[in-house]
């Protein structure tokens, strides 16, 4: 029995490290060798293709449908990355993200023309509406903008609690979607602290539509009262749709008494 073990106990210390060294020791020289220089020659010319390819950059071709932002601060953006640089070396991501960081830019597609030259496609933001005061907000419902000092007048705006922006966007969006259907347009939409919607139309009238059950009682809109204000607009001043069935009107003055629909 203990001979046994003494056995076992050999093979197991047999089988550690020691016998690595010896299977390596195995290894005719001759084998390793030829392996080794071939290596050698791979890693060489892998390193002397990249010399010969990653030649000076000289040339930058640049596209897209520029309406506010200008090619030359592009360039000079792919320049500020480029520096010395050859054409394999230069890190293409850096690159766009440079780019990307001029206003209005939304995104810029890098790519490597050989032998040295560089593309890069610029893609605009498309702005959907205003932010409060200063910013604007593009159809994912990013500010891409906080303090631009020239707004298109023609964007509705969009006011609420920070953070809800996207919210706030998509709602917009489909909203403005379904009244253009019927010949309105969103002018604002406004999320307050309590959480209530508030949207107002391009002709003056505002639609009160609570905290609760918003798409309900925007379909109770559509169904119903956009007919009424479609034909007296001038006289009405809001519709308010924060009931369980139906809707009041509120009419300006001179206009008529609060009407329940």
């Amino acid at each position: 029995m203990f001979k046994r073990s003494a056995t076992r106990r050999n093979q197991r210390r047999s089988s550690g490290p020691s016998a690595l060294r010896r299977a390596l020791a195995a290894v005719p020289l001759r084998r390793v060798l030829p392996v080794a220089a071939c290596a050698v020659v791979a890693v060489g010319a892998f390193l002397g293709l990249r010399m010969v390819l990653d030649r000076p950059l000289t040339q930058v071709h640049i596209t897209g449908r520029f309406q506010r932002v200008q090619p030359l601060d592009v360039e000079k953006a792919v320049r500020s990355q480029v520096g010395r640089k050859g054409l394999v070396s230069v890190d293409l991501a850096a690159v766009s993200l440079a780019v990307r960081e001029i206003p209005w830019v939304d995104r810029a597609k890098v790519g490597r023309a050989w032998p040295q030259g560089l593309t890069v496609e610029v893609i605009e933001q498309i702005p959907v509406a205003r932010w409060g005061e200063a910013g604007l907000l593009n159809a994912r419902g990013e500010v891409f903008l906080n303090d631009s000092r020239h707004l298109p007048a023609e964007l509705p705006v969009l006011t609420g609690p920070a953070g809800l922006e996207s919210q706030m966007t998509e709602r917009y969006l489909v909203v403005q979607a379904r009244l253009l259907e019927i010949g309105m347009r969103v002018s604002s939409l406004q999320l307050d602290e309590r959480g209530a919607w508030e949207l107002s139309l391009e002709n003056g009238v505002r639609l009160r539509l609570g905290r609760a059950h918003i798409e309900e009682r925007f379909d109770r809109f559509m169904l119903a009262a956009s007919r009424i204000v479609a034909a007296r607009a001038t006289e009405i001043a809001y519709v308010d749709l924060r009931y369980s069935a139906g809707f009041a009107i509120g009419w300006r003055p001179g206009g008529g008494e609060v009407t329940r629909g």
